[in-house]
């Protein structure tokens, strides 16, 4: 059998806070745009990206979710057959921040309600506008990321691209691996 050029198709979908960051994070991903101006997202947003590994194609389907109180009875209804999650919050130290981060555990909880175990990975976003040396969460959300075994966390910037590709990679090349060697089975 030829194990060459498989197509894998994924949804990936994007979760935190509204204003942390996810469309323009997925933004600086998918056509390496950044817009200053905050526009809220209504309900969800979707985007697609290709992707080439090995001779295979990925194609990348990712659900941006909104995070505000109002859009919650929809929610439910956007985590349909997703693969992996996002969940996104801002390391700025103001209230967005603060709150932010302390929903990660809610967010958590609604992606396992509604998708059961499926990867999960946590995107410190904005942090371009934390000064360098300042109090940082790192110990805090690496006992998140244990308590809860996400694959891990990323500090991003979606202004200055800073750890998008790396992070969204990271998601990608384990989804990629997982259904690889899955198919590898049958």
């Amino acid at each position: 059998m030829n194990e060459i050029g498989k197509k894998f198709r994924f949804k990936i979908t994007v979760i935190g806070d509204g204003m942390v960051g996810k469309t323009s994070l997925i933004k600086k991903f998918t056509k390496g745009s950044f817009r200053q101006d905050y526009v809220k997202t209504i309900g969800a947003q979707f985007s697609v990206f290709d992707k080439d590994i090995n001779e295979d194609k990925i194609r990348l389907l990712f659900w941006d979710i909104a995070g505000q109180v109002d859009f919650n009875f929809l929610r439910p209804s956007f985590f349909n057959n997703s693969r992996a999650a996002i969940i996104v919050y801002s390391l700025e130290d103001n209230n967005l921040g603060k709150k932010s981060f302390k929903h990660i555990v809610d967010w958590y909880k609604d992606i396992t309600q509604y998708c059961g175990e499926i990867p999960i990975i946590i995107f410190a976003n904005k942090v371009d506008l934390v000064e360098e040396g300042a109090n940082s969460d790192d110990a805090k959300i690496q006992k998140l990321v244990d308590k809860h075994q996400f694959l891990g966390y990323y500090k991003t910037s979606a202004k200055t691209g800073g750890g998008v590709i790396e992070a969204f990679n990271a998601i990608i090349e384990n989804l990629y691996h997982k259904y690889r060697a899955l198919s590898a089975e049958l």
